[in-house]
């Protein structure tokens, strides 16, 4: 069983989902707008989200990237857009699998299976530990030494990303796009923001205990000794 986030803003389409995923004892949440859906995966992560692409707020593409920005979770695209360039376009903005309009409940349930044997294949602990801070992925929570940590958002998917890999150097190309969702941009946008996460961790870049900057490397997080 998992959770399944239903965006969906036909009300007769999102009801057949609903019942179709509900039939086969998944728990289901649903919303009609691109926004509504994005409260729900910051305040209650699904399992797996069923995004469709022709919501009335934002565009579906769009949707998707706001959700990359802030959450990892699966996003099977539901589109009438059979057109293979749109797909592949859908694929590497952050899709994890898409279903072309309509479909069948056996299609749909197939697809969310597959999805959700990678996902749980590849995950990493929900709570990260490297020394004394500990990072829940799933509150979105950090803390030093069982201090909590007052992080913003950016902040914390830069840790979290930083912890899932930790003793291991990060680029900063790396850092631009797998957190700031940028195919470019300046580096100094991620020189202020482990500037305030070290000052948050109780460190300078002088004397770095757990964010070490690799010079013309990245950056990497490290258990200090």
């Amino acid at each position: 069983m998992a959770t399944v986030l239903v965006v969906e803003d036909d009300e007769y389409v999102r009801s057949a989902i609903i019942q179709e995923l509900s039939r086969r004892q998944h728990a289901v949440r649903s919303a009609g707008r691109a926004l509504d859906a994005l409260r729900e995966i910051t305040q209650n992560p699904p399992d797996v989200v069923v995004l469709d692409l022709g919501l009335p707020d934002l565009d579906g593409s769009e949707a998707l990237k706001m959700v990359r920005s802030v959450s990892s979770v699966p996003v099977i695209v539901a589109t009438a857009r059979d057109n293979e360039a749109e797909i592949v376009r859908l694929l590497e903005a952050g899709a994890d699998d898409y279903l072309v309009k309509p479909f069948s409940g056996d299609h749909l349930n197939a697809r969310l299976d597959a999805v959700l044997r990678r996902a749980r294949a590849a995950a990493p602990p929900s709570v990260l530990h490297v020394g004394g801070l500990s990072v829940d992925l799933n509150r979105r929570e950090a803390a030093v030494e069982g201090a909590p940590l007052s992080l913003t958002r950016r902040e914390f998917d830069l840790l979290a990303y930083l912890a899932v890999r930790a003793d291991r150097v990060v680029s900063r190309k790396e850092l631009l796009t797998e957190v700031w969702q940028q195919s470019y941009g300046d580096d100094q946008t991620i020189d202020v923001h482990l500037s305030w996460l070290r000052r948050k961790l109780g460190e300078s870049a002088s004397a770095p205990r757990y964010l070490h900057t690799v010079r013309g490397v990245g950056v990497m997080l490290i258990t200090p000794s």
